[in-house]
């Protein structure tokens, strides 16, 4: 008889992307704890949803968190990647410290959680991991490079892990959202130098941020990704992406097929 999740462990889990993905996961009948660095959660997942303290840049956190849930429920059936951050600033007025903090949350904060759950999923032979990358992740965005970058991080890892895992009968998805109205826009850093506002990249990168935050606040609701992400745990085999909504696909398949000089120049005449 094939197994099916039942228990997941959600990162990111008190707001956004992530407390929608909670609890449309309770409505779906899962057993769910939403990790957050202060481990609440939502009015709207209170007593649905198991709040869990869990920092993603603290291994102790994180295996503290895993181990609790393994005490409790005996297995982890799926994890979902979600938490997240992001800086904006010009490449040259970012130091290695700001660019750290970017990959810090997205890219090893997602790995400190896979690597912890991977060996009780192999010792069951089975499990399913979920990773929230973007669709920044290929479509490389001018004064978010590091952002960028972290995603593109976080989408060729899971692809890269999934090559691993496979034969231990364990799935790996990357969900790559686009524009989504959150509160992730208000929580966007930027760096220390770009807010220099004799900075000759001062002009340009508040009009591309600017664009980029009309483009979020009016983009698609958090309710679309997390649909995407219940959808693949439901599903036998999940794809090894998933896109939300049709534009986005599109562009993701125009990125493949077109000359990257074209692809930068149109996306330098939005964002650049």
């Amino acid at each position: 008889m094939s197994q099916k999740v039942q228990t997941v462990l959600l990162t990111g889990g008190s707001s956004g992307i992530g407390a929608e993905t909670a609890r449309m996961l309770a409505d779906a009948g899962y057993k769910v704890y939403a990790g957050s660095r202060r481990g609440t959660v939502t009015a709207e997942c209170e007593g649905r949803v198991t709040p869990v303290v869990l920092d993603v840049n603290s291994q102790e956190s994180v295996r503290d968190a895993v181990s609790g849930i393994i005490a409790k429920e005996g297995h982890i059936d799926a994890v979902v990647c979600n938490a997240g951050n992001g800086i904006a600033g010009a490449v040259e007025q970012t130091s290695v410290d700001e660019a750290k903090y970017q990959f810090e949350t997205c890219f090893f904060g997602a790995h400190r959680v896979i690597k912890e759950v991977l060996p009780y999923m192999r010792e069951r032979n089975f499990g399913r991991i979920v990773t929230v990358s973007s669709v920044a992740a290929v479509v490389p965005i001018p004064y978010q490079t590091f952002y960028s970058s972290a995603k593109a991080a976080v989408l060729i890892y899971t692809k890269a892990l999934s090559l691993e895992v496979k034969g231990f009968g364990i799935q790996c998805c990357s969900i790559l959202p686009g524009d989504t109205k959150t509160g992730f826009t208000a929580a966007r850093k930027v760096t220390a130098e770009s807010q220099d506002r004799s900075s000759v990249y001062y002009d340009t990168l508040k009009k591309s941020v600017g664009r980029m935050e009309h483009d979020e606040q009016n983009g698609m609701p958090a309710s679309k990704i997390a649909s995407a992400i219940v959808r693949q745990l439901g599903r036998r085999r999940m794809a090894a992406t998933s896109t939300p909504r049709i534009d986005y696909k599109a562009i993701n398949f125009l990125v493949r097929i077109l000359p990257t000089r074209l692809m930068l120049r149109i996306v330098g005449k939005l964002y650049a």
